[in-house]
């Protein structure tokens, strides 16, 4: 992934996003621009038109840390936002490769006590993934909660192969097109985090190619901070479940996420996970038969 073509669209995009009126600036009748002009971003920046318009082109190399918290603030950028700035600047001057571990995730494995951790969660699903959205470890209810990831060999345990490539992802997901939304600007995050991941690149590039609905999406340069919140899901053996979920960053694995999902106390969705349990149990129970 060019790191000038990432800085550069991924600042177009911000100015095409403010208005005017949201900048506290006149809106005027003749504009050919959607969103504010360069000359705007650059006077609300304190910097001149000729040094925003560098920065614009892809240039971040060597930006000091205030001026890049100006065209932040200029460009009201959220938190998740101005991270991925800063790291795009960091790609650009080439401090990532110092200050970011160098870890190959794609290899990595659970250590004993972490499966210990995930095993001792029985109430809901829990798991490990990595900013690829690889499903790197998980307890026996997240693995029958993603049964539908896990059941296709073309998936490779990959929730953004699934969101994009698997028609049972529009079933999984009743708010499909919001789980899109979320999916991409996860992986948007991890390429500013991690511009030199070739496995990312690879699944970038897959996914691209394969679907529009991701191409589209790949190309608005939205990212976030995904910790928490709560989802809707349809699961095939036991029906719709509203789960809340919390994103927690492994500081002994930097880079990689654990995620639980519980459901509301007394709710339908608790019972539903205690459904689903049982079920993951039974089938358990069956698959050595069933291999015979």
């Amino acid at each position: 992934m060019d790191n000038r073509a990432e800085v550069r669209e991924f600042l177009t995009s911000r100015r095409a996003k403010i208005t005017p009126e949201r900048a506290g600036l006149p809106s005027g009748s003749r504009r050919r621009v959607p969103g504010l002009r360069r000359s705007e971003v650059a006077a609300l920046a304190d910097v001149s038109v000729e040094y925003y318009a560098k920065l614009e082109r892809g240039n971040l190399a060597g930006v000091s840390p205030a001026v890049l918290e100006a065209v932040a603030r200029a460009l009201q950028l959220d938190d998740a936002e101005r991270a991925h700035l800063l790291n795009l600047a960091h790609a650009a001057d080439g401090s990532d490769a110092l200050t970011r571990p160098r870890r190959r995730t794609a290899q990595w494995k659970a250590h004993r006590s972490l499966q210990w951790v995930l095993d001792a969660v029985t109430a809901g699903p829990a798991f490990v993934r990595n900013g690829r959205m690889d499903l790197l470890a998980a307890n026996d209810l997240a693995r029958a909660f993603y049964a539908d990831i896990y059941a296709s060999a073309g998936n490779q345990a990959n929730l953004a192969r699934f969101q994009f490539l698997d028609p049972a992802s529009r079933r999984f997901y009743p708010d499909w097109e919001q789980a899109a939304d979320i999916a991409v600007a996860i992986l948007r995050t991890e390429a500013g985090r991690s511009p030199h991941d070739k496995g990312l690149h690879d699944l970038v590039g897959e996914l691209s190619t394969r679907s529009d609905d991701f191409r589209t999406r790949w190309g608005a340069h939205n990212v976030r901070h995904h910790g928490t919140g709560t989802k809707r899901f349809h699961h095939a053996a036991v029906g719709d479940l509203t789960l809340a979920y919390e994103g927690l960053e492994m500081a002994a694995a930097p880079g990689l996420t654990l995620t639980i999902y519980t459901a509301e106390p007394g709710s339908a969705s608790e019972e539903g996970l205690r459904l689903l349990a049982s079920w993951a149990a039974t089938s358990q129970t069956l698959a050595p038969h069933s291999r015979g």
